[in-house]
C-alpha cells in the first residue's frame, strides 16, 4: 500500500530527496511511516531532546507535510533547559542526574503536558566522548507517553560507537518507539 506521499513501502534509495534529506533510507522510512500513520490517526507528536539535539524532529519536519502530525520539538540540552521548558524538577536531576530513567520519564510527561500532541518521545543520554562506570558512553534513556497514560520507558547501551553514531542510532530506536505508540 503507498504512503500519503505515493512512495511504496521499501521504495526509498539514496537518490531520493527525502532519504537525501534525512540520510539514510531506514531512517526516511520510519519517519514516514509514522507520520503516515498520524495523519491517518490525526495523532500529534512532540519530542523532548537532550543529547540527540533535535534530530528526531528534524527527520519528521524533513518530510513535506510533516505539519499535519508534528506539534513541536524541545530541545532540553542543559538541566537548566529540562527544568525550564519541561516542568523538570531540578532535585529530580540532581539525585538521579540527567541521563536517568526518571528523568526521562518526567521530560515526557512535562512534553505532553506542554504540548498539544497525543504522543511524545523524551530522550537523554551520553552520546560521547566520555562517561562513567555507572553511565558508560552511548548509554540513552528513551520515555514515550501518551495522552490515553501511557508512559514507556527503554534504557539502551548502544556502547561506545562514537558519538555521530550514539545519536543516529537514538534517533531510529526513538521513531520506532513512536511508531509503535502511534500503531496501539
Amino acid at each position: 500500500m503507498a504512503g500519503s506521499d505515493g512512495r511504496e513501502p521499501g521504495a526509498m534509495a539514496p537518490g531520493d530527496p527525502v532519504v537525501d534529506a534525512i540520510g539514510t533510507e531506514e531512517l526516511a522510512e520510519l519517519a514516514v511511516e509514522l507520520l503516515d500513520v498520524c495523519r491517518k490517526k490525526r495523532l500529534m507528536v512532540a519530542t523532548a531532546e537532550s543529547c540527540t539535539g533535535g534530530l528526531v524532529t528534524a527527520c519528521l519536519t524533513d518530510i513535506p507535510g510533516s505539519s499535519a502530525a508534528v506539534d513541536r520539538g524541545f530541545v532540553t540540552y542543559s538541566n537548566e533547559a529540562k527544568t525550564e521548558m519541561l516542568g523538570v524538577p531540578a532535585a529530580l536531576i540532581a539525585q538521579h542526574g540527567a541521563v536517568s530513567e526518571p528523568v526521562a520519564r518526567a521530560m515526557a510527561r512535562g512534553a505532553l503536558a506542554r504540548s498539544r500532541a497525543h504522543l511524545v518521545i523524551a530522550i537523554t543520554g551520553i552520546a560521547g566522548p566520555g562517561g562513567s562506570a555507572v553511565k558508560p558512553e552511548g548509554l540513552v534513556h528513551f520515555a514515550c507517553a501518551t495522552r490515553r497514560g501511557d508512559l514507556n520507558h527503554k534504557r539502551i547501551e548502544f556502547g561506545p560507537i562514537g558519538r555521530g553514531a550514539v545519536r543516529a542510532a537514538a534517533v531510529t530506536h526513538a521513531l520506532r518507539m513512536l511508531l509503535e505508540a502511534a500503531q496501539a
